[in-house]
């Protein structure tokens, strides 16, 4: 017999996938979900999956992977690419950053994430934008809460991207890119003011971009 927490939690997964149900009931049966991760860091690429679910999906804590610890996210990964129809991570660096915009460098790994499924889908389900891809789809604000796929693409990016920025942490030390994974923290700020930035570092983005300009005290 299921407890009252698993019910209310089961509800709460259906719930996640009223969206992708009623473009499935359209007749778009392959739906991805797109979201991102590392729009925000001064450091790091920007990541972004995509996530194709089946009809019969249920995945007991998935949620938006900011409201979800390391743990939780980490244990969510291979059972979000086990019950997957298809999935796909991909990444814009830091000099397409630079040179593109953010904006535009995150649109860009996106669209590299759905040209890496495996399979095409047929409607795109993506967090707050909208690609230059010739398919029909959608930008919901506030999507990785709305959304189950666009819920599962989130947790994909985030976990693939911090493994990224512990690796970078060992390549550039004395940043602490392990434990912050770019952002800003007061922390962060410190080391870049005492190195300077490293090629990780996007010149783009204040303050790194301050520095470059020669002021070298901005905390």
């Amino acid at each position: 017999m299921r407890s009252a927490a698993q019910e209310a939690e089961e509800a709460r997964i259906k719930g996640l996938l009223q969206v992708e149900e009623g473009l499935w009931q359209q007749g778009f049966l392959l739906v991805a979900g797109l979201d991102e991760a590392g729009r925000g860091p001064l450091a790091g690429p920007v990541f972004a999956a995509a996530c194709i679910l089946p009809a019969r999906f249920r995945l007991p804590g998935l949620n938006d992977s900011k409201l979800l610890s390391v743990k939780k996210r980490e244990a969510l990964f291979p059972l979000i690419q086990a019950q997957a129809l298809a999935w796909a991570v991909a990444e814009a660096s830091v000099e397409e950053i630079d040179s593109l915009n953010i904006l535009q460098a995150t649109k860009l790994a996106m669209v590299r994430a759905v040209d890496a499924l495996r399979v095409k889908p047929h409607y795109l389900l993506i967090d707050a934008l909208e690609l230059p891809l010739a398919l029909p789809q959608r930008g919901l604000i506030g999507g990785d809460r709305l959304s189950a796929s666009i819920a599962a693409a989130s947790i994909l990016a985030k976990v693939e991207r911090d493994k990224l920025m512990e690796r970078l942490d060992a390549l550039y030390p004395g940043y602490g890119f392990a434990r912050h994974k770019g952002y800003g923290t007061r922390e962060h700020l410190q080391a870049l003011q005492e190195l300077g930035p490293c090629p990780a570092h996007r010149r783009s983005f204040a303050p790194v971009r301050t520095w470059a300009s020669g002021k070298t005290e901005f905390i």
